[in-house]
């Protein structure tokens, strides 16, 4: 496109502004206040804005596009390389200019509002997980200090103390005890707070029809269907279901000089949260007594965790195949018969 081109590094409160002029040639650079942001693009022409796809990158994005502008959000890493000198406002802005003239680095779609709000209760709800988690952990250990073993596992943890409550009582002084009972209901309101977001996930699940079809699928469910089809949206931003893949980092990195290129494990670039719940689910799948011929067929020669990453990694491609042509999933199709028992 022949419009003129904007560097913006966002910021919290102060926003700098790269770019050309056309008409003249000079280079010009612009500090706004968070205010001022939106009034400057809204007297100018449409225009190319370019961004990093960072934190309210996604909200300036659609705010910028409803004022007739095209704008592009570009992967942090692939920007930094255009950095030089000292790193500064001004520098970034400058970076994502000259970073918007490479047509090979891949623009990250903008989201919507309810994109973004179901990916939200995702990341709401891992955070409460991991803070359960902690608390487990960190009860556990206090407990040892005092000659009580916890058995593995939460749900086995929680009963366990129940049951043995007053032995356990025996072995703890009065301080200790009235802060079990302080940990255990904090533990309780933990799972609460998850059961509520495991609730709103599911009602996600019934207002989107791309997660409806998405859940259907073996090694989904209800976290990889609402976390894909918030992703995906469309699947217009990726050419293909290998580029989705690459994406999550699920593909094999490589290296190679002189001719000789070296294939290693999966490059775990991308959203970490997705491809963990990619591969969780596809542990699903590996676990059964009597999997799908290709799954089986694969176990036969290869470590499961390694199965696993493989069976991911098709459930990626089945999920962007499925939201790019608007498809019902095909047991048979992705994985073919099961094995014989």
């Amino acid at each position: 496109m022949n419009a003129t081109t904007y560097g913006v590094d966002i910021a919290k409160n102060v926003f700098q502004v790269h770019w050309v002029d056309a008409a003249t040639g000079e280079i010009r650079r612009k500090k706004l206040s968070r205010a001022k942001f939106v009034e400057f693009f809204a007297n100018r022409a449409a225009a190319r804005i370019v961004m990093e796809a960072c934190g309210g990158a996604h909200h300036w994005g659609r705010a910028l596009t409803a004022l007739g502008h095209h704008v592009e959000l570009l992967p942090p890493q692939h920007v930094r390389m255009f950095v030089t000198g000292n790193k500064d406002d001004a520098a970034d802005a400058r970076a994502l200019w000259l970073a918007a003239q490479h047509g090979d680095i891949r623009r990250v779609p903008i989201k919507s509002v309810d994109q973004q709000a179901a990916l939200s209760v995702h990341r709401m709800r891992s955070h409460w997980v991991s803070v359960r988690t902690a608390t487990l952990n960190s009860l556990r250990g206090l407990l040892y200090e005092f000659g009580v073993v916890l058995p593995k596992g939460r749900s086995t943890l929680c009963k366990w103390i129940g049951e043995h409550r007053a032995q356990i009582d025996v072995q703890l002084p009065p301080v200790m005890q009235r802060l079990l009972d302080a940990q255990m209901q904090a533990i309780r309101e933990l799972d609460n707070n998850i059961a509520l977001l495991e609730a709103e996930l599911k009602q996600v699940l019934r207002s989107n029809e791309l997660a409806r079809r998405l859940e259907k699928a073996s090694g989904i469910g209800l976290m990889g269907s609402t976390a894909l089809a918030a992703t995906l949206g469309d699947a217009r931003a990726w050419r293909n279901a290998r580029e989705f893949a690459c994406c999550l980092g699920l593909t094999p990195r490589h290296s190679g000089t002189g001719g000789k290129v070296r294939i290693g494990g999966i490059s775990k670039r991308g959203d970490a949260y997705l491809r963990t719940v990619l591969i969780h689910g596809a542990r699903n799948l590996v676990r059964v007594a009597n999997p799908p011929r290709w799954i089986a067929e694969m176990l036969k020669r290869r470590p499961p965790n390694v199965v696993a990453t493989a069976v991911a990694n098709k459930l990626a491609r089945i999920a962007w195949s499925m939201a790019a042509h608007g498809e019902k999933f095909d047991p048979l199709r992705a994985f073919g018969a099961k094995a014989a028992a």
